[in-house]
């Protein structure tokens, strides 16, 4: 393996993805031309990240059943959620396993930023892991302490930004949802602005985690969205006619997009209402540290609030319950946060919570898109 500088690239020597194997055979037959177009392999990145999570999925939940890793169920949450006490957890396992075996498969593994979108949601996932297993085994009641997740989470998103800053392309210009001509450029500090965009999309979708399938919903919607920019921001002709910020090679993190989107949806067969598993943190801060790490990568740092407008909704709710109940002595704006369980306070049964919130994700993803042309 070795990095070169200049050509923005990571040369990895392979010889069993379907990309670097099944190419090459266009000169002899015409049809491996196909391999050659990110739409075909983010397509079939997509169907084979479902296809492995349907398949695997009975089996992985009968082992974490057999090993005892069932959800620990918080205090500070709806009566109505004692009953999902051991149900299999860390299903996040299955899906960041089914991500990256797709994106092995069909991503082109000599582009620096797949394998930059691959350590931070493995980072992550590892990190969401230690977590999820201290809580499970009862080794440490509240897992590992948040100061050591934000911790290990800012290491890997510090070490991404030195390899984008060397072997990629460093803009620290900001792109701005329905402004053309407006981007503000944020020099030295947009290092720090990248660490708080991968950080708050982590966090937050592991606070949106609380209902069956509530954050698996919005996560496919904005791997969807974020596969599209990703794919016109590497398109030199499409950004220059869209108008959007060109990254030269981030075209790539559109099959990426598609194994999370394949595998979500897949996850959503299973951990649909009433869930037979959760993904756990190991899901929910990986999942969220990809979405988070594409979104800088593509240039559309920003429009993550709109795409994961439900997720900053969440996460917002709790921050301001927070605050509120500190600065008032005891009073708080929501009936429980985060934000879902204010609803089901409020007499909403779960699967309207959870339904509902899909469907502002899908509005809100339609929006976002719509950004294309309203500039």
């Amino acid at each position: 393996m070795r990095f070169l500088g200049s050509a923005a690239v990571l040369r990895v020597e392979v010889s069993d993805m379907f990309f670097h194997l099944l190419y090459p055979l266009h000169d002899i037959w015409s049809v491996f031309n196909v391999f050659r177009y990110i739409t075909f392999r983010t397509i079939y990145s997509a169907v084979t990240a479902l296809g492995l999570v349907l398949f695997l999925g009975p089996w992985f939940i009968r082992r974490m059943r057999v090993m005892q890793l069932g959800e620990v169920i918080r205090e500070d949450v709806p009566e109505s959620h004692r009953n999902k006490a051991g149900t299999p957890s860390m299903g996040g396992v299955l899906i960041l396993g089914a991500i990256l075996c797709s994106t092995f498969l069909w991503a082109d593994l000599t582009n620096i930023y797949v394998w930059i979108v691959i350590m931070v949601s493995a980072g992550c996932g590892l990190i969401g892991f230690i977590d999820d297993y201290l809580k499970i085994k009862k080794i440490r009641k509240d897992g590992m302490a948040g100061r050591w997740k934000l911790a290990g989470q800012a290491v890997l998103v510090l070490a991404a930004s030195y390899l984008v800053a060397i072997h990629g392309a460093w803009d620290t210009r900001l792109s701005l949802p329905f402004l053309k001509y407006v981007h503000p450029d944020l020099g030295v500090f947009y290092g720090v602005f990248a660490l708080i965009v991968v950080l708050g999309a982590s966090n937050a979708v592991n606070l949106t985690d609380g209902l069956d399938g509530l954050a698996t919903g919005p996560f496919v919607v904005a791997s969807a969205v974020y596969a599209l920019f990703s794919y016109l921001a590497g398109h030199a002709a499409m950004a220059r006619y869209l108008q959007i910020s060109y990254v030269p090679g981030v075209g790539e993190l559109a099959v990426i997009c598609g194994a999370m989107v394949g595998a979500g949806l897949g996850f959503l067969w299973y951990n649909a209402y009433p869930a037979e598993i959760f993904m756990g943190d190991v899901g929910s801060l990986s999942l969220g540290g990809a979405l988070g790490s594409v979104a800088v990568l593509c240039k559309q740092e920003i429009l993550l609030v709109l795409v994961g407008g439900v997720f900053v909704a969440e996460a917002v709710s709790v921050i301001l319950q927070v605050g509120y109940f500190k600065m008032t002595g005891g009073r708080r704006i929501f009936r429980m946060a985060p934000l879902h369980h204010h609803f089901e306070l409020m007499g909403w049964a779960e699967p309207k919570v959870i339904v509902r919130f899909w469907i502002a994700s899908v509005l809100l993803g339609l929006v976002a898109v719509s950004t294309l042309k309203l500039r």
